[in-house]
């Protein structure tokens, strides 16, 4: 891992968009991370479509092979729940709730109390509207976390992660990894292409950032 994977870090998951397998690859590098000796945990943004144990977690949990946890048990890794499936925003408005943002911050640091890293996956990508005009990148930005980009080599991929890389650069958020989800499988072509871009643009626009591969998945 690069030098900014350091002790004591909190890593915000996002996608390019809703489907882009960042549960998967939230856990996987859980699992690999915990296997290499770091003291992991995972941690749900917000779940929409989910009134119970977040359904995102549940995924994590299996990848990295250890069951639900206490902390997944009395909510700690995921505390803001909603029923529609929809941007947080709308299912907030649906469930007629608001969204307590402080509680979700410190949920992130009790886990930091016991954990070394957290992996805080979001809710769809970037520019998700979690309050009005108040979007994910902007909580991102607020609270000065670096990104882990989740991509794949679908067709259309390639705006869809540049587009995101180019709005963290606006923003000043450090992008620590982007990671290339080899899901769906698409023509050799189109994902050879994509790798390349991706590897191209940020060799050019965010050179410490790492890029790694995530081979398709079955759970």
């Amino acid at each position: 891992m690069t030098e900014t994977m350091s002790a004591k870090q909190v890593y915000f998951v996002t996608g390019i968009d809703t489907d882009a397998g960042k549960s998967i690859v939230t856990g996987i590098l859980a699992r690999d991370w915990r296997a290499a000796g770091r003291h992991v945990i995972t941690q749900k943004f917000i779940q929409t479509g989910c009134p119970g144990i977040s359904e995102d977690i549940e995924t994590h949990r299996r990848l990295m092979g250890t069951g639900l946890m206490a902390e997944d048990l009395d909510g700690t890794t995921c505390p803001i729940r909603f029923t529609y499936p929809a941007s947080p925003d709308l299912a907030a408005r649906i469930d007629g709730r608001k969204i307590d943002f402080a509680q979700i911050a410190a949920s992130t640091r009790k886990l930091l109390e016991t954990y070394d890293t957290v992996l805080l996956e979001g809710a769809g990508g970037l520019m998700v509207p979690l309050e009005g005009l108040y979007t994910t990148i902007d909580y991102i930005a607020e609270h000065r976390l670096p990104v882990i980009l989740v991509t794949s080599p679908r067709l259309g991929s390639i705006n869809h992660t540049l587009l995101s890389l180019e709005a963290c650069r606006t923003r000043g958020i450090e992008v620590a990894m982007v990671a290339y989800n080899l899901w769906p499988e698409t023509a050799p072509e189109i994902t050879d292409d994509t790798r390349e871009v991706i590897r191209r643009y940020l060799a050019a626009h965010h050179p410490a950032c790492e890029l790694i591969e995530v081979p398709a998945q079955k759970i």
